[in-house]
């Protein structure tokens, strides 16, 4: 049983969608849904594919979760797949006779509330060795990692479409939040435009939470916080020029479905990700390296499972992060000059730009959902 909500438009929905489809796929467990997906984007067979576990999920919504609304309630004959949160939290009433956690964590600390909370599961799933690595050295042994996974079929090399001839295209992703360095991207590209002209921000920033965009302004690189418009959205390009950036050289995507943004990232020249901190191994630099993109990564946390062998640009030097005048034990920050020089390089040596990218696809082809699918049942086939 998968406990978290189905989506094509935000990471958990992703993960849990590729999830479903590829245990379809498989010999063995049938995966069944607690809560009704919200799918936008997802094409008709893909929809058909799905119907029979929808049809499925409102009969235990109507006979079983609606009339225990508040409770906990039991599902018999079941593993159940729950989504945790930092400090090993959880929002689901579901226990299953199996009962697994997946997390993706970048706050701690953990100590003993954590741990008996952890140990409530039969086994945990970490999105990256960091998390599992920090959890086992902090007394919770029953963790093992497993990535998210790409959807290769979608992520792939592929030509442009010419949108932006002339420019030099920089690919920004993720939601805005401190933790995910949008305030690093903004000053290291202002210094970059002031060079060349020709550089272009393009960003897909778009977050669901928007008071969790607040505080940016604690960040020594802008002077601002972003505003929240009537409409509930972020307005994000007003931000990036009230910080300093020309409104010619920013573009703001919107809400963009996953499915499309493949083609986007294919008319990019780079993919950067100064980001403080990933549980997980983020999953929207995984797409862009799989597309082809060159991506620079800042060498921390769980992007520390995608670096290797030349297939991207790390970000080493990596120092102690604060949010809010305190110090973040799991943060690190990237320094605006090494993102400075790693542009400058990709913009000097597109040939090396190119070598790197083809093998950071290389790289993502292992971790297509198949796999990774395959990989997280080998993780606990133990326990069915």
């Amino acid at each position: 049983a998968i406990s978290w909500q189905l989506s094509d438009s935000h990471g958990w929905g992703v993960f849990g969608l590729n999830l479903a489809l590829n245990l379809l796929d498989r010999e063995g467990p049938r995966p069944f849904l607690l809560t009704e997906p919200n799918l936008l984007d997802t094409p008709a067979p893909v929809l058909d594919r799905l119907r029979p576990l929808i049809d499925e999920q409102r009969q235990i919504q109507a006979q079983v979760l609606d009339p225990a609304a508040g409770k906990t309630v039991g599902i018999g004959g079941a593993a159940v797949l729950h989504a945790l949160v930092n400090g090993f939290n959880h929002h689901d009433t579901i226990r299953g006779d199996i009962d697994i956690g997946i997390i993706f964590y970048e706050r701690g600390p953990i100590g003993d509330a954590e741990r008996t909370r952890a140990g409530q599961y039969d086994r945990i799933i970490a999105g990256s060795s960091w998390n599992r690595d920090y959890a086992r050295a902090h007394g919770i042994d029953h963790i093992e990692f497993v990535s998210q996974g790409v959807d290769t079929s979608l992520f792939n090399p592929g030509p442009g479409s010419g949108a932006y001839a002339g420019r030099f295209t920089i690919f920004s992703g993720g939601k805005l939040e401190i933790r995910k360095g949008q305030d690093l991207v903004l000053a290291a590209f202002k210094i970059f435009h002031a060079r060349h002209p020709d550089a272009l921000l393009i960003t897909a920033w778009r977050n669901a939470w928007p008071e969790s965009a607040a505080g940016m302004v604690n960040s020594v690189h802008v002077e601002t916080d972003p505003q929240v418009g009537p409409d509930g959205e972020i307005k994000i390009k007003e931000w990036a020029v009230a910080n300093g950036v020309a409104a010619d050289a920013f573009v703001d995507l919107g809400w963009v479905p996953n499915r499309q943004t493949a083609a986007i990232l294919r008319d990019m020249d780079v993919g950067l990700f100064p980001n403080r901190c990933e549980g997980g191994t983020n999953l929207v630099a995984m797409e862009a390296m799989a597309t082809g993109v060159p991506c620079v990564l800042s060498a921390n946390t769980g992007h520390l499972d995608l670096i290797g062998d030349n297939n991207c640009y790390a970000l080493s030097d990596q120092r102690a992060a604060t949010e809010q005048g305190g110090p973040v034990e799991m943060w690190r920050e990237s320094q605006v000059e090494e993102i400075v020089d790693t542009l400058e390089a990709i913009y000097t040596d597109r040939a090396e730009a190119r070598r790197r990218a083809v093998r950071g696809s290389e790289f993502m082809a292992d971790l297509c959902w198949a796999n990774q699918t395959a990989r997280l049942m080998g993780a606990i086939e133990d326990l069915l």
